[in-house]
């Protein structure tokens, strides 16, 4: 059997310039919970920005874009990585992309990703 021992490719990072926004996923870290007040839901932990690929931006090596993300105690950040999307957007009646989307349409710092397509104004 013959092994290949080149070393691999890296991405050259440029589609990560696009998606990546530090300041953004900062100010939704201050933000209160998505399911704070929900019913069936005690917030619990830290306060994590959550991404996830409702939006169809997920690509390989790739999380979505940090401007689709919502801010989610990490008792429900793991939740919903635990039962999967669809299933805990049902249980809480909330939609994650449109969360995101208006979110990232009251960022302060939305005027940074102004020239990217498909972010939100």
């Amino acid at each position: 059997m013959r092994v290949d021992v080149r070393p691999r490719k890296q991405n050259s990072g440029k589609a990560d310039a696009d998606r990546k926004f530090p300041n953004h996923l900062a100010w939704l870290r201050k933000r209160p919970c998505l399911l704070a007040g929900r019913a069936g839901h005690v917030c619990t932990g830290v306060m994590e920005a959550s991404h996830s690929d409702a939006d169809g931006m997920k690509g390989v090596s790739l999380k979505s874009p940090d401007y689709h993300a919502v801010p989610l105690c990490s008792g429900a950040h793991r939740e919903k990585d635990t039962i999967g999307l669809c299933t805990w957007q049902v249980k809480y009646g909330v939609d994650h992309f449109e969360a995101g989307r208006a979110y990232g349409k009251a960022s302060p710092h939305r005027a940074r990703w102004a020239h990217v397509e498909g972010a939100p104004r």
